[in-house]
């Protein structure tokens, strides 16, 4: 006993010493007016169809997760999303353009996806979605809350091009979404959005069409969704493409499309290389490398602004490292400091959803693969859903570039909430906030001092490995209840006139109630 009280006492005075030797940094808010919008359920996750079979770099990690094999009666998942109230789902996926829909019972021969090495896309042959599976992710997806983004297959009815490469060519062949569409309504189930396709813009992986064919169908599918459900007020929204952005190729897409047809521009991000990258692990600490996707986000931005003013930005899948992840990086607490990051950024580019890949299968869910036991990412997604509102506020400092920052308006009214993640393994920080109220330079910054508590959490790994897949609250371990409950995150209250400290390598959210932003109001 001696001996553990010794070395806490130790770590306790690391800590102290620390941050007595903390960097000094203000951090100005402009309250005045916000300077983007988020969708109200921003934080978005992706199931996939992958089969367990689907293996990369001499693994198979995404084991029985997959769509077509997935325990949907899993109690920890279930809670899981319920935890969100509600949680965004995207359905899609690689393997989304191969399926087929036997809602009618007229495919005799109705297989999951089977591995196939020549002829078919990534390796696997067609899959084919029946009735009774259906059923049973709808009344899951009832069951748990979920909103629930469908990706129709865009291949079908096509066929590949004899002059060019991937290129598939001719119209889309809508009837088999409108027999899905028709028996999901005959059900009663609900579907809050469609999207057309994967991955088949631009350069497309393993397959693309042309800009202005995409164009045309997406027009087919917003056409087909607003006859079958002819009430606005419940029409499910249309998506797309779905893919990586091509400046040529989105311009074409989006102006080709006409008005109103979009609801929603997705595209898709994988910034961090291979998931057997060495380099994975410091690149997620590296502020530089992490700015370099912002050009990307700025970008899809302007070119929804210009074109499709009415539709929003959305990164409709992201994962980190592609080919499933990086198995000693992307399901730790390490990979925090990319994906919080990434829904800052975003956010500040105005874009209205982030989904994650994946909420489970593969290395980078959210979820453990086989125990389903949650990894350190789902707390900062869902403490992300529980503390920030969806306006954004302008949020700036001149300290060291490894302290990121970013602030909305509070969930729950009134004030503000801010993330600060600290990327630095050695640095810790010392913050105060400074409130720039200027509007039209009437008002010079003055430094804010409150007087209600903050409420303050502190995510940090368990014996400061980052590479760790428990993450700390505040001190104390993140875990299920005895009844597979996920447990309540709690902040601690701090005198507002203490200044904010930010640990190295810990991510923080706080919430201050009497932080005057009138933008907030």
């Amino acid at each position: 006993m001696k001996s553990f009280n010794g070395i806490t006492f130790c770590m306790v005075l690391l800590s102290w010493f620390s941050l007595s030797l903390a960097e000094n940094v203000e951090v100005v808010i402009e309250g005045a007016t916000s300077i983007a919008k988020t969708d109200e359920n921003f934080v978005c996750v992706t199931m996939d169809w992958w089969p367990p079979e689907k293996c990369d770099y001499n693994q198979c990690p995404w084991g029985k997760s997959g769509l077509f094999h997935l325990d949907l009666k899993n109690k920890i998942l279930e809670n899981a999303i319920k935890a969100f109230n509600p949680l965004r789902i995207r359905v899609g996926g690689s393997l989304q353009d191969q399926v087929v829909y036997n809602v009618r019972n007229n495919i005799k021969k109705c297989h999951h996806f089977k591995k196939q090495d020549k002829g078919f896309l990534f390796g696997f042959s067609k899959g084919c979605l029946d009735r009774k599976r259906w059923d049973e992710l709808n009344e899951f997806f009832n069951r748990t809350g979920a909103r629930v983004t469908f990706s129709l297959n865009a291949l079908i009815g096509r066929k590949k091009s004899k002059t060019e490469k991937d290129l598939w060519v001719g119209n889309w062949f809508s009837r088999n979404a409108q027999d899905l569409m028709a028996y999901t309504i005959s059900k009663g189930y609900k579907i809050d959005s469609y999207e057309l396709g994967n991955e088949l813009c631009g350069s497309g992986v393993s397959a693309r069409i042309e800009a202005e064919q995409y164009a045309k169908d997406v027009r087919v599918l917003k056409h087909l969704v607003k006859r079958l459900h002819p009430d606005p007020t419940t029409q499910p929204k249309v998506l797309g493409p779905g893919g990586f952005y091509d400046e040529q190729w989105f311009n074409t897409f989006l102006k080709y499309s006409g008005p109103d047809a979009l609801d929603g521009v997705t595209h898709h991000i994988y910034n961090l290389g291979p998931g057997d990258s060495p380099d994975l692990i410091k690149n997620v600490q590296d502020p530089f490398y992490l700015n370099q996707i912002a050009q990307t986000f700025k970008d899809v931005s302007i070119a929804v602004d210009k074109f499709t003013p009415w539709a929003g930005a959305w990164v409709g899948e992201s994962g980190g490292a592609y080919n499933s992840g990086g198995k000693d990086v992307s399901r730790t607490f390490a990979n925090g400091f990319w994906y919080l990051d990434q829904m800052g950024m975003t956010s500040t580019y105005n874009h209205k959803a982030y989904c994650r890949q994946a909420l489970i299968g593969g290395n980078y869910a959210l979820l453990n693969t086989t125990s389903f036991i949650p990894n350190p990412d789902y707390y900062g997604a869902l403490l992300w859903n529980q503390v920030m509102g969806s306006r954004v506020l302008a949020a700036t400092h001149n300290g060291s570039p490894h302290l990121r920052v970013y602030s909305h308006c509070a969930k729950k009214k009134p004030g503000i909430s801010l993330i600060f993640i600290n990327l630095s393994s050695n640095s810790s920080f010392k913050v105060k906030l400074s409130n720039d109220e200027n509007l039209h330079y009437v008002k010079p910054n003055f430094e804010f001092k409150g007087s209600e508590k903050r409420e303050e959490y502190h995510l940090t790994p368990k014996d400061g490995n980052i590479q760790s897949d428990v993450v700390l609250l505040n001190g104390s371990p993140l875990k299920l209840s005895d009844s597979l409950d996920i447990p309540k995150l709690n902040p601690v209250l701090v005198d507002a006139a203490t200044p904010i400290k930010i640990a190295p390598h810990s991510i923080v959210y706080l919430t201050i109630r009497d932080f005057n932003a009138p933008a907030c109001a």
